[in-house]
């Protein structure tokens, strides 16, 4: 997170090209325009990306104390996990050797178990480790012009592949080590999520503030109306290079759901953008862990409804590192209500697929019941 804090993400260029978060994928927009006075609106830049957040503001409520009370959170956050941060857990966990111990603080241990969770119900699609491998394709923090003239050797992917292994990373109460030296970890395809989880604990749990929507990144969580007094709608971009927030065009419309939960948590993945081509072959950003290569035949665009936006945007990035039609067909089996955009005449990422009608929705059961409404469309 950048700028408001130290960041979990160098830049947001590098997210996006690692996990395929939408900050600027752009595949999610929010529709909730003209705020009236009750409603306060907040936005800055965190996790190497922007937020923004609009809530009804309660009678006599301190906005000062709200804004202090998020940045803290957010500092608390990048103090745990930023691997920017030098200082900050995870950059010391990375540090250390094979079988030494470090403390864990609260926010670490959910982020390890919705990250454990959905790497066990992945098949290891989603891997928080994965980072040697999105390194040597040429798509991390260290990337050269030189990786992007060459794909790399099947030694340099097999050595690569062996550092990356969650199974590695053991919990003990509240302390985790490596069972092996080289392991690390990056939480950078679950911690907007997550830290929308937390903001939005804030307002609901601090100040009982029962309406407002929470945006880290294109991660979204949602709860009662907007300020024109109707559920939030948010709104799902086709997956078009070069796309800007002016042009956009939109595939489908996710409304919130008025049921006894009333609320909404959203995340989207896409890997379409900031691919790189290998001698006339394009190789897309999304490395698939079980593999070591980037992912082929994945769909460009993934849209996942969870219990919490850390869970939707874990299985986001899990379902776009998998071929489509085996992404597909986990999220049925795990009744994850999942949204895929893919081409209508197959799922490549290769056409230039410039129009909506380049394009196609496709849902599993689960995203079928939840926009069932008849509002929604």
């Amino acid at each position: 997170m950048k700028n408001l804090m130290s960041s979990l993400s160098a830049n947001k260029n590098n997210t996006t090209a690692l996990y395929g978060i939408i900050g600027l994928v752009g595949t999610l927009s929010l529709t909730a325009c003209q705020q009236t006075p009750d409603y306060n609106n907040l936005s800055g830049e965190t996790m190497g990306t922007s937020y923004h957040i609009s809530y009804q503001l309660p009678k006599g409520a301190d906005e000062a104390a709200i804004q202090a009370a998020i940045d803290k959170r957010l500092q608390d956050i990048n103090d745990s996990m930023s691997t920017y941060q030098a200082d900050s857990t995870i950059s010391k966990f990375n540090q250390l050797g094979k079988d030494e111990p470090i403390t864990i603080d609260a926010d670490f241990s959910h982020v390890l178990a919705a990250s454990r969770q959905v790497y066990q119900l992945s098949g290891g699609a989603f891997d928080p480790t994965v980072m040697p491998l999105v390194d040597i394709w040429g798509f991390g923090s260290t990337m050269t012009v030189e990786r992007l003239q060459r794909p790399p050797t099947a030694l340099e992917i097999a050595q690569a592949k062996a550092l990356v292994d969650f199974d590695s990373v053991i919990q003990k109460d509240k302390t985790i080590y490596k069972a092996k030296d080289g392991i690390e970890l990056d939480f950078s395809a679950v911690a907007k999520g997550y830290g929308v989880d937390v903001i939005a604990d804030v307002l609901k749990n601090n100040y009982q503030i029962r309406n407002y929507m929470v945006e880290i990144g294109g991660e979204v969580a949602t709860a009662g109306v907007s300020a024109q007094q109707q559920p939030w709608k948010i709104a799902i971009d086709a997956p078009i290079e070069g796309s800007t927030v002016s042009e956009r065009q939109t595939m489908a419309v996710i409304r919130q759901p008025m049921n006894i939960s009333n609320n909404m948590h959203l995340a989207t993945s896409g890997n379409y953008r900031n691919s790189v081509i290998f001698a006339g072959k394009h190789y897309s950003h999304t490395i698939d862990p079980t593999t070591g290569e980037p992912i082929v035949g994945g769909a460009p665009s993934v849209t996942v409804a969870a219990e919490t936006v850390a869970l939707a945007d874990a299985w986001a990035t899990a379902l776009t590192a998998m071929p489509y039609k085996k992404a597909l067909s986990v999220a049925k089996e795990q009744n994850i209500a999942a949204l895929f955009v893919v081409l209508a005449d197959g799922v490549g990422i290769e056409a230039a697929a410039d129009s909506i009608d380049d394009w196609q929705v496709v849902q599993t059961p689960a995203m079928q019941a939840l926009r069932a409404d008849k509002k929604s469309s």
